[in-house]
């Protein structure tokens, strides 16, 4: 799916992070796996794990089913 939209301008959010809060807000309400979250943000899932926490999103929020599931998909 592509989606364009127009948001105002934020003067202190750069687009890279108005994606990663996009992605981790999609990911913690189970809407995107991790690695769906991640390329969206543009990132490795590596990466996305690294910086979420920074923009208050934890990677924890799952069941212990889905986690096993996102480390064997890895």
């Amino acid at each position: 799916m592509t989606l364009n939209v127009s948001l105002p301008t934020v003067s202190d959010l750069t687009e890279s992070e108005i994606k990663i809060i996009l992605a981790g807000e999609l990911y913690e309400r189970e809407k995107l796996s991790l690695g769906q979250a991640a390329e969206l943000a543009g990132l490795s899932k590596r990466a996305f794990i690294e910086i979420v926490g920074k923009y208050g999103f934890s990677i924890f929020s799952k069941s212990l089913d889905d986690l096993k599931s996102d480390i064997e998909n890895a």
